[in-house]
């Protein structure tokens, strides 16, 4: 068995010597890739410089190419550039030569001018040398007549100037006093003319339906047998109920109607609501007829309060004492010809109003005096007189203190003279608010007489053909012959026949007169 020491000795060699043999392997192998390297260098190299040369070559041909296209297009845009010098060039020698030629012909017209001016004045020298002689002789033979004319009329020329002057302001006296005259009458027509267009405009304004309320004292029944029940035994039911209401009682041989009768509007309405209710309830005996009577007049009591409240607010009069508030209210069963009394007392209030705006007058005053004029209406059954001195009256006592509202009050039917502009207005609003169209019933007499007055009028002008009278009287048409009147003719016959109904015709509101021309031409063929 060997040694430790030759195991050694031999393994050491042997490492040594595969050592040694893997450095040469090693170096061999490096050896061999550098070579291997250095060959595929060569190659790229190689190839990198014929494609270097392929590119150079490319990009010679394309410059060149491009060289060539640049050439082209400035030989291109050369060739351009000088057709357009060349077009540039012609156009300003034209333009050059037309402004020759107007120079010239500008100095050639200069020249003419300058000869003109020349002889000009030449010529204005020549005038003004005979203007200065013409003017020397004038002023010669002014001063010879001046000289014969003072001899002749045996004064100096300032004496006759003083009394052409004074010949003149007496012309122009008379001048001016004519025009005043003129102006005069130009002033009342616009005035009469403006208070036309005023009290028209209030109405228009206005503009409320026409009033044509009755307080009805008839009372409907659902069948004649009600009639016996309203009677009771031996009458003592109507008597009970006259007795409660103050009112007559009328059963007669109208079929299911009794009539209420009574002087008293207040009391006939109350009687004629208590009535109505008693026929409804069915239980008519004197202790219910009191207390339907009773509940009646409470109920009417409340729609006085009510009305007379409605009817300050509406007019915009505030301040009123409650007794002239209720009066106002009783008003609402008061009628007139047919017109209620509350609804007119309203309207003139508004009226006035209006009117007041207009002039320039206490509008207050006006609406307040409008509302109260005929308070009177409400009590002149129970107090002797008329009711516009009544009812001054009433309201002196009762709180208006402003004497103008009083005296338009009392002075609206000329009983005492009007002391202010305020009871004119409210004459005139009553009187508007009355005379309006289909505010009060007309009977059909006077009817008839206005609309033939009417027609009758429009006839007595000459080329009038027919008239007819419209619309209840408010208008009329006329038709004229065309051969007698003509166009502007047609329009004086107009004017002139509605001055004729003016002056001669009393009417509510307006009448319009209504020219008709007709012009046929009529042939035949044969």
């Amino acid at each position: 068995m060997p040694s430790c020491h030759a195991v050694n000795g031999m393994g050491v060699e042997t490492i040594l010597i595969a050592l040694i043999a893997l450095g040469a392997g090693v170096a061999l192998g490096v050896f061999g890739l550098r070579i291997r390297q250095d060959r595929q260098g060569r190659n790229s190299r190689q190839m990198a410089e014929e494609e270097a040369r392929s590119i150079r070559e490319a990009a010679k041909e394309q410059s060149a190419q491009v060289v060539r296209d640049g050439e082209e297009k400035v030989r291109h845009l050369q060739a351009e550039t000088e057709e357009t010098i060349k077009r540039r060039r012609r156009d300003l020698d034209h333009e050059e030569e037309r402004l020759q030629r107007r120079r010239d012909d500008l100095d050639a017209r200069v020249e003419r001018l300058e000869r003109r001016e020349q002889t000009l004045n030449k010529r204005q020298s020549a005038l003004d040398r005979r203007e200065n002689d013409v003017r020397k002789v004038e002023q010669e033979r002014l001063a010879e007549l001046d000289s014969k004319l003072e001899v002749i009329a045996q004064m100096t020329r300032d004496e006759a100037r003083a009394e052409l002057l004074q010949a003149a302001e007496n012309e122009a006296r008379n001048d001016i006093a004519r025009i005043i005259r003129q102006v005069e009458a130009e002033a009342r027509e616009q005035a009469d003319s403006r208070a036309r267009d005023i009290i028209a405009l209030a109405v228009q304004r206005l503009a409320s339906e026409h009033v044509s309320e009755i307080a009805v004292s008839v009372v409907s029944l659902p069948s004649d047998e009600m009639k016996g029940r309203i009677i009771g035994r031996n009458g003592r039911n109507i008597r009970a109920f006259e007795l409660a209401t103050g009112v007559d009682v009328i059963v007669d041989d109208t079929p299911e109607a009794i009539t209420v009768s009574s002087f008293d509007p207040v009391r006939r309405e109350v009687a004629k609501q208590a009535m109505t209710k008693l026929v409804v309830d069915g239980r008519i005996h004197p202790a219910r007829i009191e207390k339907l009577v009773d509940d009646a007049r409470a109920d009417v009591e409340q729609v006085i309060k009510e009305e007379g409240e409605r009817a300050a607010y509406e007019a915009g009069v505030h301040g009123l004492h409650p007794e002239i508030m209720r009066l106002l209210g009783v008003m609402r069963f008061r009628t007139s010809y047919g017109q209620n009394q509350h609804a007119h007392a309203i309207e003139t209030a508004h009226l006035a109003g209006m009117i007041a705006t207009e002039l320039g007058a206490d509008v207050t005053v006006c609406k307040t005096a409008g509302l109260l004029h005929d308070l009177g209406k409400a009590i002149d059954h129970e107090i002797e007189g008329t009711h516009a001195l009544i009812g001054a009256d009433f309201a002196r006592r009762h709180g208006v203190k402003d004497e103008r509202i009083i005296n338009a009050i009392a002075a609206h039917h000329h009983e005492v003279p009007h002391e202010c502009v305020e009871a004119l207005i409210v004459e005139a609003a009553d009187a508007i608010s009355g005379a309006r169209p289909g505010a009060r019933r007309e009977s059909l007499d006077a009817y008839i007489k206005r609309v033939k007055m009417l027609e009758d009028i429009a006839n007595s002008f000459d080329g009038v053909e027919y008239s007819y009278a419209l619309q209840a009287g408010r208008e009329v048409r006329i038709i004229v012959r065309p051969d007698t009147v003509d166009d502007l003719s047609a329009i004086r016959l107009a004017r002139d026949i509605a001055r004729q109904i003016e002056e001669t015709m009393q009417y509510p509101g307006q009448i319009k007169v209504h020219i008709i021309r007709e012009t046929r031409a009529v042939d035949y063929a044969k």
